[in-house]
This record gives structure tokens, sequence and C-alpha cells, in this order.
């Protein structure tokens, strides 16, 4: 049951740690504090991994957006202030978000880029985007650019070159004249079946050698597309031995298949 005047969170398996938060504010630092803000990180991990999922192609690795969603996490629940009538996840969720967007601002430029010049390019994109979508027919001036953004002619022409700098976005940049359609959309890719077939072929035999149990979780986690929350419930099991027992499982499947392939 939800704690009065607090708002509840969205998630259906979002752990119940306020309890835990608000003892871990009253210790001081020491081994049974890092012991419990360690076992609350724990049970907001997959929160942060799902928050991580959402950045999965910009261009950056889901194991490097998993790290820095944890770094986010880490940096919530050691900042969070039980005494706030707010649900923890109210306040970690945008601390997360927050965290990889300054990943991508601060380390996925081509070159080094003053944050002003950032902000420049940021507005530049959005007026591209907006003044694509009018009936123009034709790539906007500069003049119409800087009239868009209430910057000088000078500062668009900056943003625009700054446009080119960056070696994610450029891609999800719409086409001007063609609405919704992205400069990574005029390019070919590979069939991701192919791999996904073969990576299947190669974990089989470990996955086939798990107990029944961990087995079953991996079904129902990935085919049934169930959250660990509703898993928990019908193996009668809580929510935190099937994150442990998932892990378990992933580091014994890969275990076994670089050990194949080595």
């Amino acid at each position: 049951m939800p704690t009065p005047g607090r708002t509840p969170h969205p998630h259906d398996d979002s752990p119940d740690t306020a309890d835990a938060l608000r003892r871990m504010a009253n210790l001081p630092a020491g081994p049974q504090r890092r012991a419990l803000r360690n076992e609350v990180i724990e049970q907001w991990l997959p929160m942060a991994e799902r928050i991580a999922g959402r950045f999965h192609d910009r261009g950056e690795s889901t194991e490097d957006l998993y790290q820095i969603a944890a770094v986010g996490l880490v940096k919530a629940v050691e900042r969070f202030d039980p005494s706030r009538e707010t649900a923890f996840e109210a306040y970690a969720v945008p601390t997360i978000t927050g965290e990889i967007k300054r990943h991508f601002r601060d380390h996925m430029w081509a070159v080094h880029v003053p944050r002003q010049v950032q902000n420049l390019r940021n507005q530049v994109r959005c007026a591209y985007r907006d003044l694509a979508r009018s009936p123009l027919g034709r790539t906007p001036t500069v003049a119409e650019v800087a009239a868009r953004t209430r910057i000088t002619e000078g500062e668009a022409r900056l943003g625009i070159t700054a446009l080119e700098c960056f070696s994610i976005l450029s891609l999800d940049a719409e086409v001007p004249g063609r609405e919704n359609f992205l400069l990574g959309d005029s390019f070919g890719e590979s069939d991701p079946g192919f791999d996904l077939v073969d990576d299947r072929e190669t974990a089989a035999p470990a996955i086939a050698a798990l107990p029944k149990r961990e087995r079953t979780i991996l079904y129902l986690r990935f085919y049934e597309d169930m959250t660990q929350y509703a898993i928990a419930k019908k193996l009668g099991i809580s929510q935190m031995q099937v994150s442990r027992l998932l892990r378990k499982c992933f580091a014994q499947v890969r275990e076994e298949t670089q050990a194949d392939q080595g």
C-alpha cells in the first residue's frame, strides 16, 4: 500500500524501498549504510536499465548505457531526501535520464564543441525540423533559421556548422522538405535477424543446461515479455530473487558460450 502523502509510482514492478531509504538517511557513513544503499540500488536497477533502453538507437552500446544509467541511479539514491513527500521514483527517473542525456551532450561529439555552440546546434536542429513541416518546399535559408530561433544570422551559421560535428544525432535529423523522413532512413542496413539466429544457436546448449526454474524465468521474461514482478508472482518468489536469477543465468550462459568459442 502506498505511503500516505506520497505520489505512487506507475510501474507495477517498482520495489517498495521507502523504509530502507529512510533508515539509510539516518545512518552515518560506514559498512551498514553502504550495504543498505547497495540493496536499494540492486532493487531499482531494472528500472534504470529500462530508462537506458529508451536511448538504445543513438549509437551507444547497451552495456555502456546500462553503466551510465547505473551511475545516475547511484546519484539518485545518495541524494534522495526521504523527508520530502515525494516517491523515490519521481526523483530517480529525471536523475537517471539527465545523466544519460549529459553523456550524449558532453561525450558524443566528433570534436570538442563549447556548450554555447551545442545549444545553438540544438536550436538550429529544431528550426530545421519545424520549417521542414511548413510549405516551403526547399531547404530553409540562414535568415529563415535565424528568424525562427530568434538568433542572429551569424549564430545560425555557427549552429548549422555544429550540426555536422555531432556523430550520432545527425542521422536522426529530418530531411528538409520530407516530413517524418530521417537522414538515417536513406541508408541501407543488414538484416539483424541473421545475427539473432546465430546468437540463439550459440546460446541454445548453455540455456538447455540451466535448471528448469531458470529456463522458465528466461522464457517468461524474453518470450512472454513479462515483468520481473509478474514472474515473481507467477512463481511464488520475490522480485529480487527473479532479478538475481536472471543475472546468474546471463553470467552462466555468457561464460559457457565464450568458453565454447575459445
